[in-house]
């Protein structure tokens, strides 16, 4: 991945695109004060770099149908890579997996996943997580209200 190291400039092409990924380049090049060349060239840069990883929709999930968010703390018995890589292969192939991450402290994976009801709750951790070799515990808590779940990364340390 080519080395890229972003400065006032990036911070505002990433901040804009972070509130509208889809505005046009020549939009964005009059948004930021720069030619439409440099802006793509940039955009481009930052995209090679990997800080611009992708672009999406914003999906609402109660409006999709997946009314219930679950948190769940897993912990595994055998700790080591390979243990860690068939475990994160197979929470990757769950589809209402939507984040997970390894983390420190009493439980090794944290995983965040959506789901349209409790029934479907009971079906994916009975039927899918805990079928998982290697997971020998998983403790849920389940959000009430969604306050934020995206939002612009904050860009302040990049001067």
């Amino acid at each position: 991945m080519p080395e890229h190291r972003p400065d006032r400039v990036d911070r505002a092409i990433v901040a804009r695109l972070q509130r509208d990924g889809r505005i046009a380049n020549v939009d964005l090049a009059d948004a930021i004060a720069l030619s439409p060349s440099a802006c793509l060239r940039r955009v481009k840069a930052l995209e090679a770099s990997g800080i611009i990883a992708g672009y999406h929709a914003d999906v609402s999930r109660a409006a999709a149908g997946l009314g219930l968010t679950v948190f769940i703390g897993l912990r595994v018995e055998g700790h080591s890579q390979d243990t860690s890589s068939r475990i994160e292969e197979a929470l990757l192939a769950i589809p209402a997996v939507v984040a997970c991450y390894l983390v420190s402290g009493t439980e090794d994976f944290l995983v965040e996943a959506a789901v349209p009801d409790l029934a479907s709750y009971e079906q994916l951790l009975l039927g899918q997580i805990l079928t998982i070799p290697s997971v020998i515990e998983a403790r849920s808590t389940f959000a009430i209200r969604t306050i934020l779940s995206r939002g612009p990364m904050p860009l302040d340390h990049w001067r």
